[in-house]
């Protein structure tokens, strides 16, 4: 009887330890989670460096808007402001922290390249880097998982046949065994089992050259591959810690360096503080508002116990007031206000009042617009050292337009030269028409500066010393025995367009040019006079609606001061206006009439 291999043989192969794979591929998913989020703190560090890049240009934007606002306007009064030390000092603040803002741009454009751009690339190439690491892990993870179903395949295989050729070989036994059965069936059966047997043999052949290879693959995986690929991903993720740190020492190394120049712009501002001179900046306004006008004089006693006098005024003006009782009244109002005719309500409501034609109403808004206008050519209107320096702007302004033509017509000349030695660069004939006009206009801006220079040389030379001062006279009218009592107006009242009345004029009377409001109105009925007044010293109306009076003179009121600081007077049938109601002493009577006598002057 033949014998076969004992089943026990075949279960004598190597048996494959059992192998986790699961766990090197959980690694990978948490290394894989923890590198994602070091990307997002270096995404999230970058977004917060944009933001504050952000703020910084916004910040410099608004200190910049801040310091162009309070900038002084050109050509404006403010520009005239800023020659004082404390608005100059003001000014320079401006300046620097136009600088200042300056700085801030500079954190912001330099935070934008060294931190924000380079970070954002390095944040492309990480994650192109990160890929390719977790890409080769996966690719390792998944060839030793391959390796790992072929064995288990092989081994499933041999379990198989091993199984196989034990029932093959009991079967050939119970046949051997069995009388009944024919020898060729038990020569069959044995064949059978020997092929099953040499099918097993074959199968733990595989299966152990199959453990061998896994057996190698594994080894390379997790002492060479893995390995690897952890090393470099740890490498990826210190770069990317080491790259943060750096980008945030950068963040405090832009701010250091700007500090030395925010530093300067700030001893710049308290430079320009420590050069504030009060005393130069109360020079400065002295000159500025000196009027030239000398101090007034004493005050005279006004002897209002001599009867005789009283009489005497008083039968001198009984054609003009009636009984002869005065009631006098020093209208000193000074309010700084401009001539009457600015408020027009008020205006019309006098019009109105006194039963003139609606038509002057009419004439209120030509005479408004008339005021509104510049004031005259001369400076008259101006106090004489006012006068002076604006006379003098005057005359450098011009001096200068002058230069600026004359400058523009040498150019032309020389282009006019190079036109006719070079006659294809252009036609010499044509810059012809342009010098006429500039030698034109220099010489209508020469006359017009020796016209300035003229009233400049009259300004100064009235300026050192008058021979007496202006004084005050005050009191009632002395025809016979007049004393002069002079002084100079306390609230002097302000010309019709604002400003002082430059000096004192010799004539004594000054007619109004006609306009067409004149021959409108002839057929009117004239204000009614409602006393006498006495100009205590000379004003000089040379705005329309005032009218020109002389130191003394004598003169019917018309309508008393409304509280604007103004009286209207009249002189005769034909010349009648405004006076500062401070430079004359009114005399009220409501019973006078309207008479028209003469009046003499009363002179010191």
């Amino acid at each position: 009887m033949v014998s076969l291999p004992q089943p026990s043989l075949l279960h004598s192969a190597v048996t494959v330890p059992c192998l986790c794979c699961r766990k090197g591929k959980d690694q990978f998913d948490n290394l894989e989670k923890h590198t994602q989020w070091g990307i997002d703190v270096l995404e999230k560090y970058i977004k917060f460096v944009k933001e504050r890049t952000e703020i910084e240009l916004s910040y410099a934007k608004q200190l910049r808007n801040l310091s162009k606002k309070y900038q002084p306007k050109k050509n404006s009064k403010e520009e005239e402001e800023y020659r004082y030390t404390s608005t100059r000092a003001f000014l320079a603040t401006l300046n620097e922290m136009n600088d200042y803002a300056g700085q801030h741009e500079v954190i912001s454009e330099n935070m934008t390249s060294l931190i924000t751009a380079e970070l954002t690339r390095y944040v492309q190439e990480l994650k192109q880097e990160r890929k390719s690491h977790f890409h080769d892990g996966r690719k390792a993870q998944q060839h030793i998982e391959t390796c790992w179903k072929q064995l288990e395949a092989s081994k499933r295989r041999f379990e198989r046949d091993c199984k196989e050729a034990d029932r093959a070989q009991q079967y050939f036994e119970k046949m051997d065994a069995d009388i009944n059965v024919t020898k060729a069936d038990v020569e069959k059966a044995r064949q059978q089992a020997q092929l099953r047997h040499q099918m097993a043999e074959d199968s733990k052949a595989e299966y152990s050259s199959t453990l061998q290879k896994f057996n190698s693959e594994q080894h390379e995986h997790y002492y060479t591959h893995i390995p690897n690929i952890f090393q470099k991903i740890q490498e990826m993720e210190e770069r990317r810690i080491v790259r943060i740190g750096e980008s945030m020492k950068t963040f405090a190394e832009v701010d250091r360096q700007v500090i030395p120049i925010i530093g300067k712009c700030l001893d710049e501002i308290t430079k320009a503080a420590e050069s504030v001179d009060h005393k130069n900046d109360s020079q400065m306004v002295i000159e500025a508002f000196k009027s030239g006008f000398e101090p007034p004089g004493d005050v005279d006693f006004e002897d209002f116990t001599q009867p005789m006098k009283r009489t005497v005024s008083e039968s001198s003006l009984s054609n003009s007031r009636g009984d002869g009782k005065s009631e006098p009244k020093f209208g000193s109002k000074s309010k700084g206000k401009l001539w009457p005719f600015i408020k027009k309500n008020k205006i019309i409501e006098t019009l109105l009042g006194t039963k003139l034609s609606l038509k002057l109403i009419n004439l209120n808004t030509q005479v408004w617009s008339l005021i509104e206008g510049a004031g005259p050519e001369d400076f008259s209107n101006l106090p004489p050292e006012q006068r002076r320096k604006k006379l003098q702007q005057k005359v450098d302004e011009l001096n200068r337009d002058i230069q600026k033509e004359m400058d523009s017509r040498d150019a032309l000349t020389k282009m006019k030269d190079v036109y006719i030695k070079n006659p294809q660069m252009g036609d010499a004939a044509s810059v012809d028409h342009r010098l006429a006009e500039l030698g034109q206009n220099i010489e209508k801006l020469r006359l017009e500066v020796q016209k300035f220079e003229g009233w400049l040389a009259e300004v100064e030379g009235r300026l050192p010393a008058r021979s007496e001062q202006p004084r005050r006279q005050s009191g009632v009218y002395e025809a016979q025995n007049a004393s002069g009592v002079n002084s100079c107006a306390q609230d002097r009242e302000s010309s019709p367009d604002g400003s002082y009345t430059e000096e004192q004029s010799q004539e004594t009377e000054m007619k109004v040019p006609a306009t067409d409001f004149d021959d409108e109105f002839d057929d009117e009925e004239p204000l009614p006079t409602i006393g006498t007044c006495k100009a205590l010293y000379t004003f000089e109306g040379q705005n329309e609606g005032t009218i020109s009076v002389a130191e003394g003179e004598m003169l019917y009121v018309i309508e008393e001061d409304k509280g604007d600081g103004w009286t209207r007077i009249r002189r005769n049938e034909d010349e009648e206006g405004y006076v500062p109601t401070s430079y004359v002493e009114v005399y009220l009577d409501k019973n006078a009439k309207d008479v028209h006598k003469p009046l003499q002057k009363i002179s010191e």
